[in-house]
Formats: C-alpha cells, structure tokens, sequence
C-alpha cells in the first residue's frame, strides 16, 4: 500500500515514493486544502509521488492569514517548495488551484525551471471569461447557496453550522482572490498543457479548456469527462488514469471527449 500524504513543512504534504520517477505537486479548488487529494497516492502509479499543497488559511492552517494577493501566493509558495524541484516534476491545479498553478509555473520560469506537464482543471483559460457573479461579493447565505450549487461539497456540511462558520471565511478568501486578479499577459509556456473538464461545467467550458492552447507553445489537449464542476469526484480513478499516463509516456486509461492535438 502505498504511503499516505504526510506534513513535512507547513505547505507541503507528501507521499513519499521510493521508486519516484516525477512529483506531481497538486492544488486544491476554493475552500478546500490538502485532503482533497488524499486518494490519490493510491491510484496513480508507484513512480509518481504525491505533493500535496496546503495554503495558509485551510485545514490545519486555518488560523493562519490568507495571502493577501495572487502575487503573495505565488511567492509563498514558490519558495516553499523549492526544495522539492529536484528532478522531473509536473502540476495538477483544479479550478482555482489551475490558476494557481498556471501562475506559479510562470514565475518559476524566471527562475530558470519549469514543471514538465501542467494539468489545469475546471478552470478557463485568462481572457475567456463568463458571465456570471462575483462571489466573495455575496451574502453568506447566497455564497452558501452558490457554491452548494456546484455539487462539489457533503450535504452534510452545510447543515453543520460550526462548519460553514469555519469553511465560510476561507470560501470568501479564495475567492476574493481569484475574482481579483488580473491576469497579465506574457509569452507562452513552453511546456506540455492538458485542460480537463466536465461537460457540463458552466464555470469551465469546452471553449474555455480549449483556450488554454493559446498559453503553451508545447503539445496541449483538452480532455472533457462527462459532468459539471466537479467531475472529479466521480471520475478520479479515470482521472488518475489519464494523468499518471501522461506522466509517464504511457496510453491514458481514458480519451475524453475533447480529442488531442499536439
């Protein structure tokens, strides 16, 4: 069996791998911290090792101030994990942890190093945005509503009131965040890009996976599962599939419904 996800500083959360061939450092979507990907060491293969992110703010760093700024978060972050960029490593982000990721890969350019593949979920690409509402702007009640709308949290959850009085804060703070921040245009990525999706994501599109090409001058495909905003859920080993095959040049388990191009 292999390792679970073990704290080793305040950011990192890792399944340590003996056999490791890549790392894959994943970031979790609004509100939700490094326990998101706790099944994950079980379903990707033995060469890829688990690096979970745990942001200040969430689980059991929930006393701690959120970043104050995209920008804060990825130098944050950026130094946090600088010791674990030895060797082949990739990013797995979804819906806000996409951004995240996309934008910590762009620094880390700037630093001389890139992951090898990024994998952006649930997220459309800068400059195809959507109509829809700002939701740190939201009343509690109407945030609580808006984000039970996306299906991605227990029922049970929202019917705890000690719990949404701890998650409300955190939603808001991401967020706030994310619906703040400006993208800034800057030369395309030259590294592998795989958008993935539901196909019934009204935050994500098809279009808006698709557009993530314009981003990376390397191979890129869209890969569309069948749901909403959190296909994930009901398609993870699929989703593992996919990833731990990309990984490590071997056939996806899973050909979704976006095609490839490269």
């Amino acid at each position: 069996m292999p390792d679970r996800l073990i704290a080793e500083t305040p950011f990192v959360r890792r399944a340590r791998r003996t056999n490791r061939r890549i790392r894959l450092f994943c970031f979790p979507h609004a509100g939700a911290g490094a326990s998101a990907f706790a099944a994950w060491p079980d379903l990707l293969p033995p060469e890829v090792e688990v690096v979970a992110v745990q942001l200040p703010g969430r689980e059991d760093r929930v006393g701690e101030p959120h970043p104050a700024s995209v920008d804060v978060a990825v130098r944050m972050v950026a130094v946090a994990l600088r010791p674990y960029l030895q060797g082949p490593y990739a990013f797995f982000g979804h819906s806000g942890g996409a951004l995240l990721a996309f934008e910590l890969a762009r620094a880390l350019r700037k630093r001389g190093t890139q992951p090898g593949h990024l994998f952006l979920s649930g997220q459309s690409a800068p400059g195809h945005d959507i109509a829809a509402p700002e939701l740190h702007r939201l009343s509690d009640d109407d945030l609580r509503a808006a984000v039970r709308s996306m299906d991605g949290t227990s029922d049970g959850v929202f019917t705890d009131p000690e719990l949404m009085k701890l998650l409300l804060p955190t939603l808001r703070a991401d967020f706030t965040l994310w619906e703040n921040h400006r993208h800034r245009p800057d030369q395309p990525l030259s590294v592998p890009v795989t958008a993935l999706g539901g196909d019934t994501d009204p935050r994500a599109p098809v279009s808006g996976l698709r557009a993530w090409e314009k981003q990376t001058t390397g191979a890129f495909s869209a890969e569309v599962f069948p749901g909403g905003h959190f296909y994930l859920h009901d398609s993870e080993a699929e989703l593992a599939g996919l990833i731990g095959g990309a990984l490590l040049g071997r056939e996806p388990a899973y050909t979704g419904q976006g095609g490839r191009n490269s």
